[in-house]
């Protein structure tokens, strides 16, 4: 029979290497410091290996320690699964999905009604961020990302391009001084901007050919959810993805004075760990969000 190390230093281990911190840890585990501390030493001995590093205000894994933690957590993930499944607890899963804020906003919850209607059985838990995912550390089942590359080590699954053209209310082009019969009239107005996406503006204004204006000059909000909105409140012009403001474009809260459409270098990706393939929460998931991707495209 095969002899394993005591559970409790593997659980101590496990929540000391995902939260990188023995407090956070001992807390978690609902013991003290200094018990999570023997437990993680005892285990050290045992394996006769150093899993940490120990510096003055934090820790770090080792080579070693940082294997040792991705095996820990992907067995301890399949022993909570096993048990949800024999509990019947999976009958009503939760997925914890990981957003970019605009992206959660604009695109997701509009939609998740639809998703209600086809998945009853399918709770789903939204947070937002804009850091990367880190599925070994974050209590997360699937997120998405935005950007030009997915990161390594994941499933990344392409969910559709970003194209990008400036937005404003109907109701700030009203006026012969307001008017934007072409882009390099766009120095007459307020330019909103998005702190997570700089590239956004100067982006479309190079492929305007317009040379004098600034494409991070103006407002700047934290998220392009943000900079919409004061586009709909008359503060000035948004730089948009299309996307995500196609409804304010078909209700007419906003319009789109220039028919130039500018693909931007990123998309957004459907990301989730290999040792999730299988789950059928994040396959009925996957299979609805890219359902939602393809009528994007029967209606352009």
């Amino acid at each position: 029979m095969r002899r394993l190390p005591p559970l409790n230093a593997i659980r101590a281990f496990e929540a000391t290497a995902r939260h990188l911190s023995f407090t956070k840890a001992a807390k978690e585990l609902f013991v003290t410091q200094g018990a999570v501390s023997r437990h993680v030493a005892a285990l050290e001995r045992e394996l006769a290996t150093k899993l940490f590093l120990r510096h003055h205000r934090a820790i770090e894994l080792t080579t070693k320690g940082e294997v040792y933690f991705r095996a820990l957590r992907d067995a301890f993930e399949r022993i909570q699964d096993a048990t949800d499944h024999v509990s019947g607890v999976s009958d009503t899963p939760t997925l914890r999905v990981k957003l970019p804020p605009t992206f959660a906003i604009r695109w997701v919850v509009p939609r998740l009604a639809r998703l209600h209607a086809m998945d009853r059985a399918l709770d789903v838990q939204i947070t937002t961020s804009h850091s990367p995912a880190d599925f070994d550390r974050e209590e997360i089942d699937i997120a998405i990302y935005s950007g030009e590359q997915p990161p390594a080590g994941c499933i990344a699954i392409r969910l559709f391009g970003e194209r990008l053209t400036p937005v404003c209310s109907p109701d700030l082009l009203r006026g012969r001084t307001r008017a934007l019969r072409r882009p390099s009239d766009l120095k007459r107005h307020t330019l909103l901007c998005s702190l997570h996406r700089p590239k956004d503006w100067p982006t479309w204004i190079a492929a305007a050919g317009v040379r004098d204006i600034d494409g991070n000059s103006g407002l700047k909000f934290e998220n392009s959810s943000l900079a919409y909105q004061a586009a709909i409140d008359k503060l000035g012009i948004a730089m948009a993805q299309t996307a995500l403001v196609a409804e304010d474009l078909a209700t007419g809260r906003l319009v789109a004075p220039f028919d130039l459409l500018v693909p931007a270098s990123g998309a957004y990706f459907l990301l989730y760990p290999p040792r999730s393939r299988e789950l059928e929460k994040v396959r009925r998931f996957q299979a609805w969000i890219l359902k939602e991707c393809a009528g994007m495209e029967k209606q352009k």
